[in-house]
């Protein structure tokens, strides 16, 4: 083989590595959706999609927030506990009306968002550490405002949780308008790319006078809310509170859509069209699994492969 061959095929490979990596993503997600059609009964049904669009809104949500996070260089464990934060605030305080409870969950996601952003920023508590400190908290506070699961009995949360705009659930619409409404921001506005920024260089950006501290209390502010969001629609969909189960693990799917979909975890930047692909990826893999009677923890496994192999390739291309 020539040189010049070899430089060929290099460049080749070299390519279909790119190619792999920018779309492999949506790739994945074709290749599921051709299986299923083929050996899952009933998949193309529209009951089916129905339901599995109405799953995966909240994962693709709090990795709309969790993408925020990444792209700054960091990381936000707590949205699990989040989530089981607001569905206890939703239940006490649904008493006094829909929009108070929804305010009120809100309002939980807002003050853990703070409570990340100044450790992260003031404190200069790695981001890692910041959340997990306020994930095993928030779940604790959650436990302790509501030890047990209540049921939901409203009118206005069970029309959120079950309604629908010619056909389409309140849950999906509401996801959709938060990944155009985060795409828009990330893409098109002064914090997006302050963000950009900092992900790509915290001392450059601070040299450059970028406002770092408060792009970062406004990323995690972001992830709060968007996580408390998250819980607010997983709760109206179940019609109970349960902050002992609602939430665990979420922080592995929203960080498994987010690093599937492209965005580096070294920051610098954000692939919001790639994190929508990312959580529909998990939920057909984890609907893959379950329609063929493997157990539950398989799709853990699942999702731990597809970490690996995700960060792999962005390693690579870090390389090239």
């Amino acid at each position: 083989m020539t040189d010049l061959t070899l430089g060929r095929a290099t460049a080749d490979r070299d390519r279909l590595l790119r190619l792999l990596q920018e779309y492999g993503v949506y790739l994945g997600v074709v290749v599921l959706l051709l299986l299923n059609t083929v050996f899952t009964p009933h998949f193309l049904s529209a009951e089916n999609f129905r339901t599995q669009a109405v799953q995966v809104a909240p994962v693709l949500i709090v990795a709309l927030g969790m993408a925020l996070a990444i792209g700054s260089e960091g990381v936000d464990l707590s949205v699990g506990s989040v989530m089981a934060l607001s569905t206890s605030l939703l239940s006490l305080y649904l008493g006094y009306g829909a929009w108070i409870a929804v305010l009120a969950a809100v309002a939980g996601g807002i003050v853990v968002g703070v409570a990340n952003g100044a450790l992260i920023a003031f404190v200069g508590v790695q981001p890692i550490v910041a959340t997990l400190a306020l994930m095993v908290a928030g779940r604790g506070l959650a436990l302790v405002l509501l030890p047990q699961l209540k049921d939901v009995r409203n009118p206005g949360m069970a029309e959120l949780g079950s309604g629908d705009v010619l056909g389409v659930p309140y849950l999906v619409l509401i996801a959709v308008a938060l990944a155009l409404l985060v795409g828009f921001v990330v893409r098109r506005t002064t914090f997006g790319r302050q963000l950009l920024a900092l992900g790509d260089s915290r001392p450059a950006a601070r040299l450059a006078g970028l406002p770092v501290r408060r792009v970062l209390i406004v990323v995690y502010v972001c992830s709060g809310v968007l996580a408390a969001i998250a819980g607010v629609l997983a709760t109206a969909r179940l019609t109970a509170s349960d902050p002992t189960s609602l939430g665990t693990l979420m922080e592995l799917s929203a960080i498994t859509a987010v690093v599937v979909g492209g965005t580096p975890l070294s920051g610098g930047r954000v692939r919001i069209g790639g994190t929508v692909a990312g959580a529909v990826l998990i939920q057909l893999l984890t609907t893959t699994l379950i329609k063929h009677d493997l157990p539950p923890s398989w799709t853990q496994i699942a999702q731990a492969v597809v970490i690996v192999l995700a960060v792999y390739a962005a390693r690579e291309r870090g390389k090239r």
